[in-house]
């Protein structure tokens, strides 16, 4: 089982300084979030909060998470980087296809792309794109982004996009690893069907095994039980030595963590602080577990 470090509302002068201690750690990865922009007023509750308001506010830092993944991996050379998550659906496939193979090749293969629908509706419509069949669209981006990122002359004739044969070169020497996130029975079995892994926003133990539990029986019903799956989990109900030993044991591969919360820190705190606690983390989780 791995750790991942969330840099989720981090000031973006901090991301090649977590990077690098995060490597020095032993952390595998760093997670990258999302988020296109603040709109005044939301039209549509958010998903993962019990009042349906947003965590942040308009003046929180935000940066486009492929931008940072080939900033971080600049200034790293093991570390790993994933979207938690992407938002797809607001988004032209062609052109991302593009940016997705760049961060792949600049990285040497240390990118995973974590990808969602993407919540409220003014994202969509002001980036011109429907709100509605959302779901669908997506399929077909996934669809579209994996052809293009495979290499070779390629087209696509589908339902809402439409090619002749292009090429995009270079493409990624190795498979670019797609994680589906969403907690709906429709983003599960997006994830058991197509996807490499599933990726959790916020969740409960009790609630991430049942999504354990019914992602396994989904892969089983599309064959895909023996495949490789990774299953990367924010877990906001079980901490430490044994609550991590109980990840595990459900089938979390990868927990995201954020540790200068967990030592009290906020996320606008220094640089310095939040590197005192990656390091402190690492004594007592990643050494700790290397040593037995």
């Amino acid at each position: 089982m791995d750790f991942t470090v969330g840099v989720a509302m981090t000031p973006l002068d901090q991301l090649a300084g977590l990077a690098r201690t995060a490597e020095e750690c032993g952390f595998a990865s760093i997670a990258l979030p999302d988020s296109l922009f603040y709109m005044e007023k939301q039209s549509v509750d958010y998903p993962y909060t019990p009042d349906g308001s947003r965590m942040w506010t308009e003046d929180t830092p935000w940066v486009d998470p492929l931008i940072a993944a080939a900033a971080m991996g600049a200034v790293t050379s093991t570390l790993r980087f994933y979207t938690q998550v992407l938002k797809l659906g607001s988004r032209n496939p062609v052109l991302l296809a593009r940016q997705v193979g760049s961060v792949a090749n600049l990285t040497g293969n240390r990118f995973g792309f974590g990808v969602g629908i993407g919540w409220a509706p003014e994202e969509f419509e002001w980036c011109g794109v429907p709100y509605a069949r959302r779901g669908k669209r997506v399929d077909e981006m996934i669809e579209v982004i994996r052809l293009i990122l495979g290499g070779g002359m390629v087209e696509h004739h589908g339902e809402f996009f439409d090619f002749d044969r292009l090429q995009m070169s270079p493409a990624p020497s190795a498979p670019v690893p797609f994680y589906i996130g969403g907690h709906t029975d429709v983003a599960l079995r997006r994830a058991a069907r197509i996807g490499d892994g599933w990726t959790s926003a916020m969740i409960r133990f009790d609630d991430l095994v049942d999504v354990i539990a019914r992602l396994r029986e989904l892969r089983a019903g599309y064959g895909r039980a023996d495949e490789p799956f990774e299953i990367q989990a924010v877990c906001v109900d079980r901490f430490g030595g044994a609550g991590y030993a109980e990840l595990e044991d459900a089938g979390v591969t990868d927990i995201i963590v954020v540790p200068w919360i967990f030592d009290g820190h906020g996320f606008d705190s220094p640089l310095e602080a939040k590197q005192e606690s990656l390091r402190s983390f690492a004594d007592k989780y990643i050494h700790r577990r290397e040593q037995v």
